[in-house]
């Protein structure tokens, strides 16, 4: 059996195995890493030959450190990762190309049926009626979206927010506010199966989930990497910032956004942090415009986009996809029963 893991930002390791007697009989390990002395490959093979099918990630890794110690060098890659390749070689955990991806373009509706989208199509990923789904979000209204754990009254100046307009919503994942204005800027959300991170931490699963979009952030001109936790940032500063939820059912959402041209005088009228977020955006003035793509570009919103959707296509198996109208119909439900609701929306006060 094979198995494939690329570090994110290192190298590619592959695992090849054979199973005898519920344990690994075979273990072949290679790839285009740097390992040195040489005869640290056989002792890494070693160390797993004999291991139990069912070891997971940690046990695996451990085997492998205690038999390499501390004088062996590895560069591009780590015993982790030779653990994830080999879960993977044993159909444990599976990789980008084991999946085909549905892929729905921008649909303009109100910002908090995105929010209860992103519970549905999870629910329907785990149930196995929806394959794993990138969306891109579109909306027609003024709104803050807050993460799930964060306070609203830390968070939202009321004045401010009821002067200009702007909604407040709860999301089911964590992380920090995002104020989105019609056409500020872009955002999505990436619905795949646990077994896509099988064996990744929560930290290691946000870089390896949004390595994607470095590659299209390049395609339109942007040289961007991340920043741990969960910031996706350029030469210039902050483009913005992904949240993640795992549900223990068997799927993992994750979403990201990043500021296309926002209106930094209104939003910190709105959000109280608002002058710390510019901050982080490496803009000094309210009366600034936080615009990393739009300025670094020169490209309208929805060519970036549309060359989002082609870079995600020319990487994995994608189809095109769209709504269905019972998602719809279940994420209407949600908004009336939850997300709409005082009681969801100020569960933090």
């Amino acid at each position: 059996m094979h198995g494939e893991y690329k570090v994110p930002g290192g190298k590619l390791v592959m695992a090849d195995v054979e199973v005898a007697d519920g344990q690994l009989a075979r273990v072949s390990i290679s790839g285009d890493f740097f390992l040195e002395p040489d005869s640290a490959l056989e002792i890494i093979d070693e160390a797993l030959t004999g291991m139990p099918v069912n070891a997971r990630v940690p046990a695996l890794a451990a085997a492998i450190d205690n038999a390499l110690g501390d004088s062996v060098e590895m560069v591009g890659f780590d015993a982790h990762a030779v653990a994830i390749a080999v879960r993977r070689a044993l159909g444990k955990a599976t990789g980008w190309g084991d999946h085909e991806f549905e892929v729905i373009g921008p649909e303009v509706m109100d910002p908090v049926m995105h929010v209860a989208l992103d519970q549905v199509l999870a629910e329907e990923v785990v149930a196995g009626r929806r394959p794993p789904t990138l969306r891109f979000w579109d909306w027609d209204s003024s709104v803050v979206v807050i993460g799930a754990f964060q306070s609203m009254a830390n968070e939202i100046d009321p004045e401010g927010a009821a002067r200009h307009g702007v909604d407040v919503v709860r999301r089911i994942s964590g992380g920090g506010a995002m104020f989105m204005e019609p056409g500020n800027c872009i955002t999505y959300s990436l619905v795949v199966p646990l077994s896509l991170v099988e064996g990744l931490s929560i930290e290691q699963s946000y870089s390896f989930l949004d390595d994607w979009v470095l590659g299209a952030l390049e395609t339109v001109g942007i040289k961007a990497r991340y920043v741990p936790l969960n910031d996706i940032a350029s030469e210039a500063g902050k483009i913005g910032g992904a949240a993640q939820k795992r549900f223990t059912t068997g799927a993992v959402l994750h979403h990201a956004t990043m500021a296309y041209d926002i209106n930094a005088s209104r939003m910190v009228e709105v959000l109280r942090i608002g002058r710390e977020k510019l901050s982080d955006k490496g803009t000094r003035s309210a009366n600034k415009r936080v615009d990393p793509m739009r300025s670094q570009t020169g490209m309208a919103r929805d060519d970036i986009i549309a060359a989002f959707i082609r870079h995600f296509g020319q990487r994995y198996d994608t189809r095109p996809g769209s709504y269905r109208p019972e998602e719809l119909e279940r994420a209407r439900e949600l908004v009336e029963t939850r997300f709409s609701s005082r009681e969801w929306t100020h569960r933090v006060p």
